[in-house]
């Protein structure tokens, strides 16, 4: 477990090292085809932890497994709507939170069943709003959270689509980085943070951040979601 004063090279190590597992993960359940007409999400939850703890020996996740398909792929984390079953054509989102030696990752990506093609152009928006992110977080050394979000929100008008989420990300680190963090603004990619998001938190360590990204095509009914580390 990390120490608030081990260097921030090995904190560096950890994240990175934790996110490669999660994208491993991601391929993995690709790979098996885990994200397939006639699953239900939560079923196919049950399967994805199942396969971590196989893969990885992951036995947490700090939050809950998203999984969203069809409709509910418009809904943001919080949301709780009835269990769906995918289908031919959709499209589903996974955003996972698993805990890999005391390490959180924070990763989501967008999948879509068939070739249709509004649903295929939406998920390949995605990384382009994301790294447009990236992009406008490395040019400007003091950009606040609040400054982060509208600049993605407006990528994704920019896209056609509408921003899906009241947050566009947040910090992530040890666990439970929640402690940390709690429900301030600040703490958040998010209107009213305002706070440059280079600093360091509470316990004096180097802030570090995952930059999320909600697409919602409301007028056909579904949206999309990418997720990653944005700092390192």
């Amino acid at each position: 477990m990390s120490t608030p004063g081990e260097p921030e090279s090995v904190r560096v190590e950890r994240l990175r090292d934790a996110e490669a597992k999660a994208a491993a993960l991601f391929d993995e359940i690709e790979r098996r085809g885990l994200v397939r007409p006639g699953v239900g999400e939560r079923a196919l939850s049950d399967e994805i932890r199942d396969l971590a703890a196989d893969m990885f020996g992951v036995t947490r996740h700090w939050h809950k497994r998203v999984v969203r398909a069809g409709e509910n792929s418009l809904l943001p984390f919080h949301a709780d709507p009835p269990d769906r079953v995918l289908v031919d054509n959709d499209i589903a989102y996974l955003d996972l939170g698993p805990i890999f030696a005391d390490w959180e990752a924070d990763f989501g990506r967008t999948f879509v069943l068939g070739d249709d093609p509004a649903k295929c152009a939406l998920r390949d928006a995605l990384p382009r709003v994301w790294h447009g992110g990236r992009e406008f977080f490395e040019a400007h050394p003091d950009v606040t959270g609040a400054q982060l979000y509208d600049h993605v929100v407006g990528l994704a008008r920019d896209e056609g689509y509408r921003f899906g989420a009241p947050i566009a990300g947040h910090l992530l680190g040890e666990f439970p980085h929640k402690k940390i963090s709690g429900d301030d603004a600040r703490f958040y990619v998010a209107p009213g943070s305002d706070e440059p998001m280079r600093r360091t938190d509470p316990t004096g360590r180097v802030c570090h951040w995952i930059l999320e990204i909600h697409l919602a095509d409301t007028e056909r009914g579904f949206g999309g979601f990418y997720e990653q580390l944005l700092d390192v």
